[in-house]
């Protein structure tokens, strides 16, 4: 099976051609596309009411993959607003509830941040959030190009593993040792993560502009590009019993194009999306 989705459901504006309240477009998406990424986890720890509203607003096979919280991956810069780390990841825990009553959660996408290295001291911290995170499917993806090191490759992905994690592939700004390498390998035969971040390397490195967000992810891939990526899919396919696909270069609103693109390029049709509304005028 091949899940194809973006990030978010909020700002892909291509989807929404009628007025329509915000509360009500993860209907209109689920229309389309049969998982996304939950971003808004990220900044913060969702009340239960709105994963509640979410997997009822969406059929019964669709998923969610869950973005951990900016504070269990080292990017919190402010005041943590836990006691501790344990605090926290019990929160988030609890968050998840409602998604896995529903058979809703493919997994929780843990994104370290550029400066997570490899080194013994990140190693373990791996380790625990595992441990923290129990039986619930747990994705891993790394910006630092260390892991990906010839003298590193092989035990990062021996490490993914034996430790239960589903490898994050990433498609991304070739931009020094603040990105990986695509890394066409699975870390089980379950379920494997490929995300769609653009190729743009001028964005990526403007970390520091007052509109770097804007940009970062400012690429829209050709077809070129996403037939080449088909193939790599379909092999992926081949070891792996699920493969969930996430656009993420939304930046110029081009992700949700892309994804529908990469739908027909792989022939996929998907029978149980929710139904469309119709636009009349």
């Amino acid at each position: 099976m091949i899940l194809i989705g973006v990030t978010g459901w909020g700002d892909h504006d291509s989807l929404y051609t009628h007025n329509i309240n915000s509360r009500d477009k993860i209907k209109e998406y689920a229309g389309y596309f049969p998982t996304v990424e939950v971003d808004s986890s990220f900044y913060a720890i969702q009340p239960k009411r709105n994963s509640e509203r979410w997997v009822t607003d969406t059929p019964d096979s669709f998923q969610f993959i869950v973005k951990a919280y900016q504070g269990m991956t080292g990017h919190e810069r402010g005041k943590i607003l836990f006691q501790d780390k344990e605090e926290m990841f019990a929160a988030f825990k609890d968050s998840l509830q409602p998604y896995m009553d529903g058979n809703k959660l493919a997994m929780v996408l843990f994104q370290f941040p550029p400066w997570f290295d490899c080194k013994r001291q990140n190693v373990d911290y791996l380790r625990w959030c595992k441990e923290q995170m129990g039986d619930i499917p747990c994705a891993l993806e790394f910006r630092h190009q260390s892991w990906f090191k010839p003298d590193y490759k092989d035990k990062t992905i021996q490490f993914m593993k034996e430790e239960n994690w589903i490898h994050s592939i990433c498609d991304e700004p070739q931009a020094g040792e603040g990105s990986i390498p695509v890394v066409l390998e699975t870390a089980g035969q379950d379920k494997v993560l490929v995300r769609f971040h653009g190729r743009n390397v001028h964005g990526w490195q403007k970390k520091n502009a007052e509109n770097w967000r804007e940009v970062r992810y400012l690429y829209r891939y050709n077809k070129q590009e996403l037939s080449e990526w088909a193939v790599h899919i379909k092999n992926l396919k081949k070891s792996c019993k699920t493969v969930f696909v996430v656009f993420n270069n939304n930046s110029g609103g081009d992700a949700a194009d892309n994804a529908k693109q990469f739908i027909d390029l792989l022939n996929i049709k998907y029978k149980d999306l929710a139904p469309r509304q119709l636009n009349l005028f």
